[in-house]
């Protein structure tokens, strides 16, 4: 039997809240110090990198988030600035009007009824311009250490591989499929080790390398793509 048909068959003698507790603990033990890896001091700049990475990578936000804070540099200054300012800094994320304007509009919010704090409840995140459940998620978990489950597109490959989620691939519904398995203080933690794990090991764009994979013994698509 080969080590790909082992693994399945162990996979498959598992509950899915079986699997899910011991894929935990086996991903904590792997990315002991996994984090956010997008750089911030401070809750709103959180905020505005999430809206910078949509469709950017991390590493291109953190370079550009300094030219950024550097001529503005808190939440009044932001929230004053000339869209068109921001937008001119900020162009090399990609879609650089609609993040401008999302970010100028989020900061007004943020001084005129929060008084320049970010809100720790995730609906008044959901109503902020360029907020969804991902980074609303990621702000409850990362900044107020609130359970969390932030269902980027690492984490929605990831879950459907090792079979913690049947082809569902709309982040809303991972996430509540999620919400069933993982327990809450470990959602946030657990989403960002599946970020580490899926770009050093189980790939998109190549083939996975299930060969050097700490769950390789109980994923049920060990060794595919998809």
């Amino acid at each position: 039997m080969s080590r790909n048909q082992n693994g399945r068959e162990k996979g498959e003698n598992m509950t899915k809240e079986e699997r899910t507790l011991e894929i935990i603990d086996r991903l904590k033990k792997e990315y002991p110090d996994a984090g956010c890896t997008l750089d911030y001091n401070q809750a709103w700049k959180l905020l505005v990198s999430v809206r910078l990475a949509a469709q950017c990578t991390d590493a291109r936000v953190n370079v550009v988030v300094k030219d950024l804070y550097g001529k503005f540099p808190d939440v009044d200054a932001l929230a004053d600035a000339p869209v068109e300012e921001i937008e001119k800094i900020v162009r090399p994320c990609g879609l650089g009007k609609s993040k401008a304007r999302d970010i100028s509009a989020c900061m007004k919010i943020l001084r005129d009824e929060y008084g320049g704090k970010v809100p720790d409840d995730f609906n008044a995140l959901l109503k902020l311009p360029g907020v969804g459940r991902k980074s609303a998620n990621l702000i409850m978990g990362d900044v107020f250490g609130k359970p969390a489950i932030v269902t980027d597109t690492h984490c929605i490959r990831l879950v459907n591989r090792m079979g913690l989620a049947d082809g569902i691939k709309e982040p809303k519904k991972v996430e509540m499929e999620l919400w069933k398995l993982v327990p809450p203080e470990e959602g946030s933690d657990f989403c960002h080790r599946l970020v580490f794990h899926g770009r050093d090991i189980c790939t998109a764009r190549t083939a996975p390398h299930c060969e050097k994979c700490c769950v390789e013994d109980i994923c049920l698509k060990c060794g595919l793509q998809g």
